[in-house]
Order: C-alpha cells, then sequence, then structure tokens
C-alpha cells in the first residue's frame, strides 16, 4: 500500500488509531489472499495509490514548533505534505518538537516504518545523521555541511540571501527616511545569509542608506514579545522599514509595526503572514518553498545516490518574493530585472554566514 496520509502530533497511538491499523492491516491481508487465489494476466504488482512508481512509500518531517506559524514550520509541513500528495507517499508530521533533545523522535520515526525523515531545524542537525547511520534511514539535515555523508544523511541549505537581496532593494525604494531596521531572532545561519543579502541589495540603490541591525536573543525563535520590543526601539530610531526574520517572534514584530502606523512597512521570511497582517502594514515577505529539495533527496533515494550532494533552496527551485499591491510596477520590473540577474550570474550576493560577516559589512 502507497497511500498518502498525514499524521499529526506524536506520539503513541490512541484506541481509535489502533483499531483502524489493526482493521487496515486484517484488510491488507484480505486482499492479498484474494489477489493470490486471482489471475494477474500483464505481471502488474497491484500496489495501491499514488503514482505507483515512488521510491519510498513513507517519510516523516519533524519541525521544533507547530505547523501554524506562517513560516519555517508551516512551510516544512505543507510541503511535505505536497509531496505526499502529488509523489502518492505516506506523511508522517512530528511538528512542535522542541529545541531540545529531539533524539528520541527521531529514532521513533526511523524504526517505525518512515524510509525518509527531514530533520527540520539547524538544531537537530547532529543528531540526525548520528542516527541516520545507527538505523540506515536516510535524513536531511540543515546547514552542516559535515551531515552529507552518503548513504545516511544530507545536508540541506538555502540561497536566501538572493531572495534578501531584492528584498532590499524593495526596502530602498520604498523608505522615506532612507533608515532601515533589520530584526533577527538569533545569531542564526540563515538570518546572517539574508541580512547581508538585504544590505547589499538596499545598498545598490541608495549606497549611503543608514541601517540598523537588532537581535532578540540568544534563540528567541519563539520569543513574540521580544519581536515587538526590539522591532518598536528600531522604529523609535527611525526605521521606516523593517525586515523580519524569527518564526513566532516574526508575529511581534508585525504587531509592532501595525500599530506603528503611518509609512512603517514590514517585510517577512519564509511564509505569507497576508491573511493576518492588518491594512497595508506587510510589504512582502521572501518566500521559501521546500518542495523542490524534498522532491531532490527523495529522487536520490531511489537512485541510491542520497548523501552524495546537499540540496539548496534557490531562486530557480523555491526562493521568491512575494508580490503585495502595495509595490509598484516600475519597482516590481527592477527587482525582476535583478532576480535574472542574480540567476544568470551578472550579480554575486555576498555569502554572509556569521553575524561578524554582517556586522563587517554594516560597517563597510
Amino acid at each position: 500500500m502507497n497511500k498518502k496520509q498525514t499524521n499529526r502530533g506524536r506520539f503513541g497511538l490512541s484506541g481509535t488509531k489502533a483499531w483502524l491499523m489493526a482493521m487496515l492491516a486484517a484488510l491488507f491481508v484480505a486482499g492479498a489472499a484474494f489477489a493470490g487465489c486471482s489471475s494477474d494476466d500483464d505481471g502488474d504488482s497491484g500496489s495501491d495509490g499514488g503514482s505507483g512508481d515512488a521510491p519510498i512509500a513513507k517519510f516523516s518531517v519533524v519541525t521544533p514548533e507547530k505547523g501554524n506559524d506562517f513560516g519555517w514550520n508551516q512551510q516544512a509541513v505543507e510541503g511535505s505534505e505536497a509531496v505526499g500528495a502529488e509523489l502518492g507517499i505516506e506523511v508522517e508530521v512530528a511538528d512542535n518538537s522542541g529545541y531540545e533533545d529531539v533524539t528520541p523522535i527521531l529514532r521513533e520515526l526511523a524504526t517505525s516504518g518512515s524510509e525518509f525523515v527531514i530533520a527540520q531545524a539547524s538544531g537537530y542537525n547532529t543528531a540526525a545523521p548520528d542516527i541516520a547511520s545507527q538505523t540506515g534511514v536516510p535524513m536531511m539535515a540543515w546547514d552542516n555541511p559535515e551531515a552529507t555523508v552518503a548513504p545516511y544523511s544530507a545536508n540541506a541549505t538555502t540561497k536566501a540571501q538572493d531572495g534578501a537581496y531584492l528584498a532590499g532593494i524593495l526596502a530602498a525604494k520604498t523608505t522615506k527616511k532612507d533608515k532601515l531596521g533589520i530584526v533577527i531572532s538569533a545569531d542564526d545561519a540563515n538570518w546572517n545569509r539574508q541580512s547581508g543579502g538585504f544590505i547589499v541589495g538596499a545598498r545598490s540603490v541608495t549606497p549611503d542608506i543608514d541601517i540598523e541591525l537588532a537581535q532578540i536573543g540568544q534563540a528567541g525563535y519563539a520569543d513574540t514579545a521580544g519581536g515587538k520590543r526590539v522591532t518598536e526601539a528600531l522604529i523609535a530610531d527611525g526605521a521606516d522599514i523593517i525586515f523580519g526574520m524569527g518564526d513566532g517572534s516574526s508575529f511581534g514584530m508585525l504587531n509592532a509595526v501595525e500599530n506603528a502606523g503611518g509609512d512603517v512597512k514590514f517585510i517577512d521570511v519564509i511564509g505569507d503572514k497576508s491573511s493576518i497582517a492588518k491594512g497595508d502594514s506587510l510589504l512582502s515577505s521572501v518566500l521559501w518553498d521546500f518542495q523542490g529539495v524534498y522532491k531532490e533527496a527523495i529522487e536520490d533515494i531511489g537512485n541510491e545516490t542520497f548523501g552524495e550532494r546537499e540540496y539548496v533552496v534557490t531562486l530557480e527551485n523555491g526562493i521568491a518574493l512575494l508580490r503585495t499591491p502595495q509595490i509598484a510596477d516600475d519597482v516590481w520590473s527592477e527587482i525582476e530585472d535583478a532576480r535574472q540577474q542574480i540567476i544568470d550570474g551578472d550579480i554575486e550576493v555576498p555569502f554572509t554566514d556569521t553575524k561578524s560577516k554582517v556586522d563587517s559589512l554594516l560597517k563597510g
């Protein structure tokens, strides 16, 4: 059987779920017995569900927060479910797994039928390769180049700096004060890369534009109050465009912008908060779609080449700038031109994966 099915929450079977699985098992046995008594002239195996040619029957995705955050976690869950539906693969979702030791969850998934596990957090990127090597189940880690070890584990990363470069152009074209603010929830490789791209993109329009960066805390990903507090401080300093990165904390950032009113705008990352943003406070978002890299990894598992390369989300396979009604046609045309120049290699966006590189760029 190869049916798309999503299981939310963890762990342990409820009485209803256990009964359903028992019934499914009984039906499977009965179906197999029936098939054994019937003729099969064309020699087809009679596999059930999907296209019948998916290299795996089930995979899992593990996220640190709930899959409804309009950001990192939701994009991972929805991307997994979309890939599962497209390829006819069962998907198990273990969202809200926290930022602590994820080893027990990864091990249980690997030993309960999953043939591929996506460990969707940079904080999972050492546990995932370890469990993969112990169980033999391929796992995708994030932002750990050393995790690419065939056939067990592979690293995934983004060229999100390219999307942030486009956001920087938009910010510089939109600001009325020539003062931009960047808010990050932590000293995170993805946030650092995007901060650098945003700075260079804005300065490609206005070389002397004023840009201030503030960090919520050591790991303030879900710190909504902290996101609001830090954003309010940047707005008080004169920033009228805020580029915010922070998972759950981004709701606080958006709220601060909404409360400021007037010409203050917010540029989000990863997901699309258009449906919940008030008024015209949301200017854009650097969107990340993980479907492309998930499908590449599954294909490589089928080809027995998983772990021989890392998987990268780029402008060509998953990164895009959200266009809202606030973005004028001429500005969008410039952004589209810059996008194509990045793809063609005519514009090279710097790789600032550390906070020190971002600070140097700001000072420079």
